[in-house]
């Protein structure tokens, strides 16, 4: 059983980023339908002013911790998480594993992105890693209530493992609205995982992610969209928290 903490009103994982593969690996191997989402400071503003939303990242079976904000989030209510897995690494991380299990070849299927976009990240991923199967891709930039032909595609495909990059909340209420339909046995929300792996969009050199400011580069590179997303956002976040602890340690109290 894989540990659960409550971070304000959500529920997250507390688990490092070994255990969360094996976790993912075996149940690939034993056909365990399972939804793999990622946590960070703006998911969980989202989630404040959506129940939809909350409910499902609630429901998620790994909701796991991404960002530095998450961490500080987690210290205030007492826990701390074991180190940070955030999905651009995480699923490289994940490709790696599977690729070294060359009895077996996991099918992979992307979709999201501009057109064109999907399709380039593909071939990089398919030269990077040649014991998986990049099946096949579709671009996001559809009507996503008449989703029957895409998910037809991506069942057709045999596809072991879905990664939906819609951004959120998008990404993760497709998944929940069409799960049923969707055969493949592991889906993860990815965010920009398929525009950085398309060699598009470049990640934040490696002294921003050390210091944990991916998130500045990407606003210096994006201020219209993100500006407030990132400083409106951070502060929110921390409001969010300090209120929901202090009414949480209020009803202990009484």
């Amino acid at each position: 059983m894989v540990e659960k903490r409550w971070l304000g009103n959500i529920e997250v994982n507390v688990i490092n980023q070994r255990d969360a593969l094996e976790v993912i690996v075996e149940k690939l191997q034993k056909k365990e339908k399972t939804d793999v989402f990622f946590l960070n400071d703006h998911c969980y503003n989202l989630a404040q002013k959506d129940q939809e939303y909350k409910k499902i990242i609630n429901n998620s079976d790994l909701l796991l911790n991404d960002g530095i904000g998450i961490e500080v989030g987690a210290k205030i209510y007492g826990f701390q998480f074991k180190e940070n897995l955030n999905g651009t690494d995480f699923i490289p991380a994940l490709f790696e594993k599977l690729n070294q299990k060359k009895e077996q070849k996991f099918r992979i299927f992307l979709l999201g992105a501009k057109q064109g976009i999907a399709k380039a990240a593909l071939e990089r991923l398919a030269a990077r890693y040649e014991h998986l199967e990049f099946v096949g891709e579709h671009h996001g930039y559809y009507d996503h209530a008449e989703s029957a032909d895409v998910i037809d595609m991506i069942n057709q495909k045999k596809t072991d493992i879905l990664l939906v990059g819609f951004g959120m909340p998008l990404q993760e209420k497709w998944i929940a609205k069409y799960r049923s339909q969707l055969h493949c046995t592991v889906t993860l929300a990815v965010g920009a995982f398929i525009d950085f792996s398309s060699g598009t969009v470049n990640r934040a050199p490696s002294l921003f992610r050390k210091f944990r400011l991916e998130w500045l580069y990407r606003m210096a590179k994006e201020p219209k969209r993100l500006w407030k997303r990132n400083l409106v956002g951070h502060f929110l976040f921390f409001y969010y928290m300090f209120k929901q602890r202090f009414e949480k340690t209020k009803e202990k109290a009484r």
